[in-house]
């Protein structure tokens, strides 16, 4: 009985202490999992939660292709945020940066490692990021990221329940500070701006939200270069 308990203790012990404390690691090894992904199509769902914005539903198809290539096909005007475009975590992490480890959290009912990155570049526009990350799968679950002159915005990810070495998200939930944004010009309503400045003296609707759902992935398609040439500065 002694040498059961033991036992036990003894994987329990391990099985705590599997996940790993080092945040180079953790986040080379996220990234290492997306490099595996040459490149990918994807259709995508674009639905804008702003209460002074006027903005339909759009559908717009994503092409990238490593390491930064994007190029988007849509129909009409489509308001998606660039990190909706291409959520890659090489873009969060191209240049030199430190890193810390800060704790286990249990996020939506899985446990995640929260990674918090600064740049050490002083030109940088990011000032700090925080990531949620699952390191079963090397997903990044949740990005917080505080930037110049953007201000502060989450990320909010959801994957494959049944797919855990699917790193790419069926959903993504964009959040932001609506008085850090600058909206194209056309897209506020005119008819509620009375309200809207009332909302404003109130402190309501200070932030707004960019949900974006994806489907019909094609990885690893081998795209040419010639797709994503009009976006060539």
């Amino acid at each position: 009985m002694i040498k059961r308990i033991f036992y036990l203790l003894l994987i329990f012990s391990v099985l705590g202490f599997s996940q790993s404390k080092d945040p180079v690691e953790i986040l080379n090894n996220v990234i290492k999992a997306f490099e595996e992904i040459e490149d990918y199509v994807v259709d995508v769902n674009i639905r804008v939660d702003v209460a002074f914005l006027k903005v339909p539903d759009a559908n717009a198809k994503i092409y990238f292709k490593q390491p930064d290539k994007v190029h988007m096909e849509s129909e009409g005007f489509a308001l998606l945020p660039k990190q909706g475009m291409n959520f890659s975590p090489l873009g969060f992490l191209k240049t030199d940066y430190t890193a810390l480890y800060d704790k286990e959290v249990e996020l939506n009912g899985t446990n995640v490692s929260v990674v918090k990155v600064i740049p050490l570049e002083e030109r940088s526009d990011v000032i700090l990021s925080t990531f949620w990350i699952d390191q079963s799968t090397n997903r990044i679950i949740k990005v917080e990221s505080s930037r110049r002159p953007s201000g502060t915005f989450t990320i909010d990810l959801t994957y494959p329940d049944n797919e855990a070495d699917f790193l790419l998200p069926l959903s993504m939930v964009f959040t932001f500070a609506i008085e850090d944004i600058h909206f194209p010009r056309g897209t506020t309503g005119d008819s509620d701006s009375k309200d809207n400045n009332e909302d404003e003296k109130n402190g309501k609707d200070k932030t707004g939200k960019v949900f974006i759902n994806y489907s019909n992935y094609k990885i690893n398609a081998g795209l040419s270069d010639e797709i994503f040439e009009d976006e060539k500065e």
